[in-house]
């Protein structure tokens, strides 16, 4: 299905009327290089909008509305060469999105020599100006600044320069998960974890800053549709968990049929409130069906952790967005959090119960009975994985002074001995150490929980931090 809502990339290069009629062909060879960037940033699932070369104040107040029209989410401004800034200012303005400024010579130098030996001073200045992309570009800074314009800026060779295009890439990357975010409806089933003050939160203040819309639901609904659940969905259900998962040979039928009918119900109430993530927390009573659902949900909760669908315990609000996040960026986002040092081998080992990602496990991911749930109601089947070796981004979504910040840490999945209890459970080695690591994250006053995902993403995440106003902090 197509999305009604893709990310749209707006571009426009900038340039002085007052240029074209003085040096021939100056007009189309910035035109030409405007189509290059355009050509880059196409990509799948973005569609670039490109108002080519803008050049006076006209020009520039019928570019700001439409962009404004075509409803995009970022704007890339090429800087080609110099340009009033009353011709850029009404763009951005009515665009009203993030500004990137590309400050991208064509070549990293001027051929001096063949420049010089043109002959025409006024050829010489033509060649010139192609190349003096930086100049507008404080002008630009100035009135952006006392305009309240936030801006950003890629500077560099429009050709042949790797630096730029990892830049470039972020942002738009960057763009993509703003996107995502603003465009997920994030269910709340139950209630927080009683007496866990650091995750309680304002679910108001987490959809100002991402742009989710909250939706609660009722796990006496889940309950209802796994009722409608048959016999055949809920074998083909325990089919499919032999297959995503390596569960264990003292795994009873009867508990893999009853995680399976609850996993097919978790899909259809995502599928009837068209879910993007979800956090959920509820004890019951003890014989009631609703502690019977609660208590079989991780293996389903797991499999829509890995289809996208973060799933986070513990009502744990601040977090599934921290899990949105790490996973849109293609990394994952597993649930997890501090369960002790091995100050032996300098590691933190990070975990937790519950539902894990396994698409971004070390192997399979196992499953195994638990004859308790610890500090939690019932008993049942329960995954434990650790998350693959190699390079690894911690995130968390911290409130700050009643806003919201970004802690984030790079560092890795190394191999070792596991906690072989049914939970999630990983070594991460840390560049200060463990005990350096444990102290200045906890510092930045994070919940004990955070999202945990492969490769190294702080660039990125500082990307998006920018785009959406944040203040991102990265310790480790």
């Amino acid at each position: 299905m197509s999305n009604p809502y893709p990310l749209r990339v707006g571009l426009f290069g900038i340039g002085l009327d007052a240029y074209w009629p003085q040096f021939d062909g100056l007009e189309a060879r910035l035109t030409g290089y405007v189509a290059q960037v355009a050509a880059r940033l196409e990509r799948p699932g973005v569609e670039v909008v490109n108002l080519g070369l803008i050049d006076s104040p006209p020009a520039a107040l019928a570019a700001g509305h439409a962009l404004r029209r075509a409803d995009v989410d970022i704007v890339f401004l090429y800087v080609t060469t110099y340009a009033l800034s009353s011709t850029v200012l009404p763009v951005v303005q009515r665009a009203g999105v993030p500004v990137v400024i590309l400050n991208l010579q064509p070549e990293a130098a001027l051929d001096y020599a063949r420049l010089n030996a043109l002959g025409s001073r006024t050829a010489m200045t033509g060649e010139w100006l192609a190349f003096c992309s930086a100049c507008p570009v404080p002008e630009l800074a100035n009135v952006f600044t006392r305009a309240g314009v936030a801006f950003h800026q890629v500077t560099g060779v429009l050709q042949g320069d790797p630096q730029v295009w990892h830049e470039v890439d972020g942002w738009v990357e960057a763009a993509r998960v703003a996107h995502v975010m603003a465009h997920t409806r994030l269910g709340l089933m139950g209630r927080p974890y009683t007496g866990m003050l650091d995750i309680y939160t304002d679910p108001t203040l987490q959809a100002i800053t991402f742009g989710t819309h909250i939706q609660h639901v009722e796990v006496d609904e889940l309950a209802a549709i796994r009722r409608d659940v048959t016999e055949a969905e809920a074998a083909g259900r325990v089919d499919l968990f032999r297959d995503t998962f390596d569960v264990q040979p003292d795994c009873d039928g009867a508990e893999l049929s009853r995680a399976a009918r609850t996993s097919v119900a978790l899909d259809r109430l995502v599928e009837r409130h068209d879910l993007g993530a979800l956090a959920y927390f509820a004890e019951s009573t003890p014989g009631h069906e609703n502690e019977d659902v609660i208590s079989s949900v991780i293996l389903g909760c797991s499999l829509l952790t890995g289809r996208g669908v973060p799933v986070a315990g513990e009502y744990e609000i601040k977090n599934v967005h921290a899990m949105k996040i790490m996973d849109s960026f293609g990394a994952g986002g597993s649930f997890t959090e501090f369960y002790a040092l091995d100050f032996t081998d300098d590691v933190v080992l990070m975990g937790h119960d519950g539902p894990g990602h396994p698409r971004i496990a070390q192997g399979k991911t196992k499953v195994r009975p638990l004859a308790v749930y610890h500090g939690k109601v019932g008993r049942g089947l329960s995954v434990e994985m650790s998350v693959q070796h190699g390079p690894v981004t911690l995130l968390s979504v911290v409130e700050d002074g009643g806003k919201l910040k970004l802690l984030v840490a790079e560092g890795e999945s190394v191999a070792g001995p596991i906690l072989e209890i049914g939970n999630t459970n990983s070594r991460y080695r840390f560049s200060v150490g463990a005990r350096a690591f444990v102290d200045a994250w906890s510092a930045q006053g994070p919940a004990h929980h955070c999202a945990v995902g492969v490769g190294h993403l702080a660039d990125r995440i500082r990307q998006l931090g920018a785009l959406k106003g944040l203040r991102v902090v990265q310790v480790g």
